[in-house]
């Protein structure tokens, strides 16, 4: 498994009221936002996740794009974290796992119908 994306996540509990935040602090509008779920900034070649009520944690955490979240859910295991259960949510399947050094969110695109 390689990564094709990494994202710092920080939750929030009034989406509205952070995106404003980070909109005066960053100087951009949010490139996406989703309801009171998700919002998020694309900086450049970079991205910062606002997550609302749509979360797996309650920690600020590291997302991460895989191709194959079995590679992921394995390898996470054999460096010493353990994952989850595989999840669906709107436009995605994601897996939290925790390590000795964090938090991460493993997550693919939903395979097209």
């Amino acid at each position: 498994m390689t990564a094709e994306g990494i994202t710092p996540v920080v939750p929030v509990d009034d989406l509205a009221a952070a995106a404003a935040f980070w909109k005066s602090i960053l100087g951009v509008e949010p490139t996406f936002v989703d309801g009171d779920r998700w919002a998020q900034f694309d900086l450049g070649s970079r991205r910062l996740a606002l997550s609302g009520s749509d979360r797996l944690t309650d920690e600020p955490s590291i997302m991460v794009k895989v191709g194959n979240l079995d590679q992921a859910i394995a390898q996470v295991g054999a460096a010493g974290g353990t994952a989850g259960k595989v999840e669906e949510g709107p436009h995605e399947l994601r897996v939290l796992a925790t390590t000795p050094y964090g938090v991460i969110v493993f997550y693919s695109p939903k395979p097209e119908a």
